[in-house]
């Protein structure tokens, strides 16, 4: 599989989600930021991005998927974080 093809996957199982997705070919990285996942802890926001691919998961076409999974205020957050540490 293809990191666009995750993202896709990810982003129409997802409503309003946007998702990052970077690979080799067999080991993937997904941040995905999403409204559902107030109020979720860490596991139930990654079973939520599981859900979208585990198909593809079960048939082998995706062998490894990392998440790291935020909701849009922990992401912007995050990225005010960063964003201030680059500053200095």
């Amino acid at each position: 599989m293809q990191p666009e093809e995750i993202r896709r996957l990810i982003e129409a199982g997802l409503a309003n989600s946007e998702a990052h997705v970077e690979g080799d070919g067999a080991h993937f990285t997904a941040i995905v930021v999403c409204p559902a996942f107030v109020g979720k802890s860490r596991l139930q926001k990654q079973q939520l991005v599981y859900d979208t691919v585990r198909a593809q998961l079960l048939d082998g076409t995706l062998h490894a998927l990392s998440i790291k999974a935020f909701t849009p205020e922990e992401w912007e957050k995050l990225e005010q974080q960063l964003n201030s540490d680059g500053k200095e």
